[in-house]
């Protein structure tokens, strides 16, 4: 018999916990060297520029949730391209260094662009680009990625959790063919929006068989490839640890077929283990968020929809800046509310994934993948 999570709320609409973030009454200008009570740097903003998406992905948005009566987001709820930007030189004064724009389906928001164009104008502290990046499906990639890579997107991330066509409409649920979405990655490598990842959520018994062939497939394109753990985000998709296939397992399956040698990090709080071909053509990595916690280095946050600050993806509360942005706050006074979010940020859940009392507090309200972005 396979468990299922039984969601305890109502997952069909936006309440989620959050609080407006106090405005210290002493400002301080940024300095760069924000940390939390870890120690560990802002670093990384991922910025969920929409709640809609066109797939149906079961591991998500499965349909039985996410259906023709579920209330998406108004309009006038969503930041406005403005605020986005607003927010994104707030943060890059204390340290962020990259912009990842996600969703739900992010080339689903009408001219996305010219967002791209804006935060792409931004630069880091020491004046260097921005490293700005965008994770889609694909389902509208190859008609887009020439007027992102002229607006000025750096790379895309695309998900793809199987090869044989079969499968991946059965994941995608919209009958969404494996070809077309090829057919997006094709399209962005040839306009330069590089180094392409592409993400695969490995379930057990639903796409493990499709491991090796999609490592063989994209093997000596110059693409990475990256493994990701089934994860416990939201209370939609029916986790369970029996879905899970251990990023070991899937460096065993792979290395059997293509032996393989480990790489060291690009970076500090990297969340990808990095692996090489033997024979040089070209590298992978796994994302192990349940079997290997990587939290004690993790540098990102992450913006919802509607302008809510999360310090964490399992996170129970978010922060209301966009409260703050229509208030008419100064970016001084918004800068100095999250600094004091950030510093006493303690985040840590899948090192704490297994303890009861963990559980407990996250059952109360498991916010949405697709709200909060990936």
């Amino acid at each position: 018999m396979t468990d299922t999570v039984i969601p305890v709320v109502d997952i069909r609409d936006h309440r989620y916990r959050t609080t407006v973030p106090a405005v210290p009454a002493r400002l301080e200008m940024p300095s760069g060297l924000l940390a939390d009570t870890r120690g560990r740097p802002l670093r990384d903003l991922r910025i969920s520029v929409t709640d809609r998406c066109n797939f149906r992905c079961v591991y998500c948005m499965p349909k039985d949730v996410f259906d023709k009566d579920y209330q998406f987001l108004p309009h006038s709820e969503l930041l406005s391209f403005e605020e986005i930007e607003r927010i994104v030189r707030i943060a890059i004064e204390h340290g962020v260094e990259k912009i990842r724009l996600t969703g739900g389906e992010p080339l689903l928001r009408k001219n996305i662009e010219r967002l791209v164009e804006m935060l792409a104008k931004l630069t880091t502290r020491d004046g260097q680009p921005l490293d700005l990046t965008l994770t889609t499906n694909a389902s509208l990639l190859a008609r887009k990625a020439q007027s992102l890579k002229d607006a000025g997107l750096t790379r895309v991330s695309v998900s793809l959790d199987a090869l044989d066509d079969a499968v991946f409409k059965r994941m995608n649920d919209v009958d969404f063919s494996v070809h077309d979405v090829l057919a997006g990655i094709e399209t962005a490598q040839r306009v330069g929006l590089a180094p392409l990842k592409v993400n695969m959520v490995v379930q057990k018994g639903v796409n493990d068989d499709q491991i090796v062939p999609l490592a063989g497939h994209f093997k000596g394109t110059g693409i990475i490839l990256r493994f990701i753990e089934f994860m416990d985000v939201g209370a939609s998709n029916g986790w369970n640890m029996a879905s899970v296939v251990p990023s070991a397992e899937v460096i065993q399956r792979i290395d059997a077929a293509f032996p393989l040698d480990s790489l060291q990090p690009n970076y500090l709080g990297e969340t990808a283990e990095r692996w090489r071909y033997r024979d040089g053509s070209g590298e992978i990595g796994v994302i192990s968020s349940v079997t290997q916690a990587f939290c004690h280095d993790c540098t990102r946050a992450r913006l919802s929809t509607e302008g809510k600050l999360y310090l964490c993806l399992f996170a129970t509360q978010g922060y209301d800046l966009r409260a703050l942005l229509r208030d008419g706050r100064s970016d001084l006074e918004i800068s100095n509310a999250l600094a004091a979010i950030w510093r006493q940020r303690s985040d840590r859940y899948s090192e704490l994934r297994a303890d009861p009392e963990t559980q407990a507090a996250r059952a109360a309200r498991k916010i949405e993948m697709s709200y909060i972005g990936g």
